[in-house]
C-alpha cells in the first residue's frame, strides 16, 4: 500500500484561505492567482476525500475536517521551515518581527516576549507598533511574521480573535460632553475608533468638530481627561480622570470591534510558539477564553 504524500504548496494555499476567509485575498498572500489557488483547494479536497472549505458564505471558513486539518498544516508548514533554516544556518536562530497595537506595546506585552526570549535565546525580536490599518497593510505586505490588530468583527480570520469593547469617555474634572459643536479627542484619519466615533454622531444627527488629534494612546487618553475633548476608547483603557458616557448623556452603544492575532501562513515553529503565548496574553487582558 502506498502512503499519500501532501504537497506542501496545498497546505500552504490551504491556510492562506482559511486565514484570509477569501480564495483572492488568498492568493495575494501567496502571489497566485484566485482561479488556481481555488483548484489548488479541490486537489487537495480530492488527494484527502473530504471536503475542507465551506463556500457559500461572505467569507471561506473550515468544515469539521478542515479545521482539523488545519492544525496540521501549520505545523508541518513550521516544521518544514524550521528544517531549512537548520540546514542552511547550522541552528535555529532567526528573526521574528511582530506589529502589535500601542496599548500592547510596553508594559503587556514585555513580560510575554521576555519568556519567549528565554525560551529561544538565539532568536532576535524586531516589535512596531501603530495603527490597526497600517500595521495590516504593511503585514499583508509580508514586512510582519505575526500582527495583533483590531479589527472589525469577522474582517479577516486570523489565528485567534477576541471581541474589544468600546466606550465613550469625557474629563471627569472638566466635562466638555454637552458643548456644541461637540469637541473631539481622536486619532489621525484611518484610526478605526476614529471611524466609529465620527459614524456614530452622524448618525445621530450630532455636530462636532476636531478638537485635538494625536497618534499617540496616551496622548489620547491624557487629552481626554485635560478636558480637550471626548473619545471613544476600548473601555479597558479607562483612566481615573475620565468620566464614561452612555445613554443618559444621548452617547449611542458602540459595537465591539475584535483584537485579532494574524501570523503568515507559513510561519515557522518559532513564531507560532510565540502566537500561541499571545493568545494567553490576549485571553487574560480580554477576560474572554472564547
Amino acid at each position: 500500500m502506498t502512503s499519500t504524500l501532501i504537497d506542501p504548496l496545498l497546505l500552504k494555499s490551504f491556510v492562506a484561505v482559511v486565514e484570509s476567509g477569501s480564495f483572492t485575498r488568498a492568493g495575494e498572500r501567496v502571489h497566485l492567482s484566485q482561479s488556481t489557488i481555488s483548484q489548488q483547494i479541490k486537489r487537495l479536497e480530492e488527494q484527502l476525500g473530504c471536503e475542507l472549505v465551506n463556500r457559500s458564505g461572505r467569507y471561506i471558513v473550515t468544515t469539521e475536517d478542515g479545521e482539523r486539518l488545519l492544525g496540521y498544516a501549520r505545523r508541518l508548514l513550521g516544521l518544514m521551515e524550521e528544517t531549512v533554516d537548520a540546514l542552511r544556518k547550522g541552528h535555529a536562530q532567526g528573526e521574528v518581527h511582530i506589529g502589535v497595537p500601542e496599548d500592547f506595546a510596553s508594559d503587556l506585552l514585555t513580560p510575554t516576549l521576555g519568556a519567549f526570549a528565554r525560551a529561544h535565546p538565539s532568536i532576535r525580536l524586531e516589535i512596531s507598533s501603530g495603527l490597526s490599518n497600517t500595521l495590516w497593510q504593511q503585514f499583508c505586505a509580508g514586512d510582519y511574521d505575526l500582527v495583533l490588530i483590531k479589527q472589525r468583527p469577522g474582517q479577516a480570520v486570523g489565528h485567534a480573535a477576541w471581541p474589544e469593547p468600546l466606550a465613550w469617555f469625557d474629563s471627569l474634572s472638566e466635562p466638555t460632553h454637552e458643548r456644541d459643536p461637540l469637541p473631539l479627542v481622536v486619532f489621525p484619519v484611518g484610526g478605526l475608533y476614529r471611524d466609529e466615533m465620527i459614524h456614530a454622531l452622524e448618525s445621530a444627527g450630532r455636530r462636532w468638530s476636531i478638537g485635538y488629534s494625536s497618534a499617540s494612546l496616551a496622548g489620547i487618553r491624557s487629552a481626554v481627561a485635560n478636558g480637550l475633548g471626548v473619545s471613544v476608547l476600548p473601555s479597558r483603557l479607562a483612566l481615573p480622570g475620565h468620566r464614561r458616557l452612555g445613554e443618559a448623556e444621548s452617547f449611542p452603544e458602540l459595537a465591539p470591534l475584535e483584537i485579532a492575532l494574524h501570523l503568515r501562513p507559513d510561519a515557522p515553529r518559532r513564531v507560532i510558539d510565540l502566537a500561541e503565548q499571545l493568545t494567553a496574553l490576549c485571553a487574560r487582558v480580554t477576560g474572554y477564553e472564547g
